[in-house]
Formats: C-alpha cells, sequence, structure tokens
C-alpha cells in the first residue's frame, strides 16, 4: 500500500528538496488566473512580466506550501493536446499529464465544482493500490488536475 513510506534519506546531499509549485503555460494569463480565482477560490500572490510573458503564482484558498505558476502571454507554439475528455486516451501521451490536490472528500469536491461549471472530465473512483479515491477535472486550457482523497 502506498501509505508505507520508505524512510526518508536525510543522508541524501538533496535532503532539503521540497515541493513548491508547478507551472502552466497559457496563452492568455488573465483567463487561467481568473479561473482558478472564481472557480476554485485561488488567492493571487504574485504577478510580474518576462519578456513579453506575464507570470502569476497563485495558491490554493487554504495551502501555503502548494503554489501553481501560471505561465501567460507570448506565443506558445502549438502542442499536441491531450484528449482531456476522456482520461483513459490522455495516457497514450508522454510529458505532463496532470498535478494533485488533496481534498477531504472527492465526491463533495466534485459536485461544488459542477455548481461552479466545472467540466469533470473522470468521476470519483478508487485506486486500492493506493488507497485513494479520485477525480479529474480540466481548465479552459485542458490542463488536467486531480483531486485525491485518502480511504481507510
Amino acid at each position: 500500500m502506498a501509505d508505507v513510506i520508505p524512510p526518508a534519506l536525510r543522508a541524501s546531499p538533496f535532503a532539503d528538496m521540497r515541493g513548491h509549485h508547478v507551472a502552466v503555460r497559457t496563452p492568455d494569463l488573465e483567463t487561467v488566473k481568473r479561473w482558478y480565482i472564481e472557480k476554485l477560490d485561488f488567492r493571487l500572490v504574485a504577478e510580474w512580466g518576462y519578456g513579453d510573458q506575464k507570470l502569476a503564482y497563485i495558491a490554493p484558498p487554504a495551502d501555503d506550501h502548494f503554489w501553481i505558476e501560471i505561465l501567460g502571454g507570448g506565443e506558445p507554439p502549438p502542442q499536441d493536446v491531450r484528449p482531456y475528455a476522456d482520461l483513459g486516451d490522455s495516457l497514450a501521451y508522454s510529458g505532463y499529464h496532470h498535478f494533485c490536490l488533496t481534498v477531504d472528500n472527492v465526491d463533495l469536491t466534485v459536485e461544488k465544482l459542477r455548481q461552479r461549471g466545472v467540466e469533470i472530465v473522470a468521476e470519483p473512483f478508487v485506486v486500492e493500490a493506493i488507497g485513494r479515491r479520485l477525480a479529474f477535472f480540466a481548465d479552459p486550457f485542458g490542463n488536467l488536475i486531480e483531486l485525491a482523497q485518502l480511504i481507510t
């Protein structure tokens, strides 16, 4: 089971590594920023420019340790778009796939997302091997987001 985690490697020269953020590239910073703030109640942490791009850090409503960096503007080249409407088909693509947010109750969170007009890509399901109930949804540009609930 995934809850049995190997001991921390405190002697590793990389023992100070911690997760901080994931970056999402989009042609339109304002659309994505507004979506996360209005649909998910994320908070704007910082915003700055870099060349012809605008960037922003946003944070979940009550988590100060994991942020999303939005890379917006400029003219990003087109890329293969995963068919996010079907989670199974999306797994055929290599590279970045999704990021995960933990929640207390996946079903309740999915219902609240629906009430805010968020498209659910994969209805809640259980993965016994990791002891989690999961669901997936997508932002306006098709970036997948996983919800995970610990089940006992």
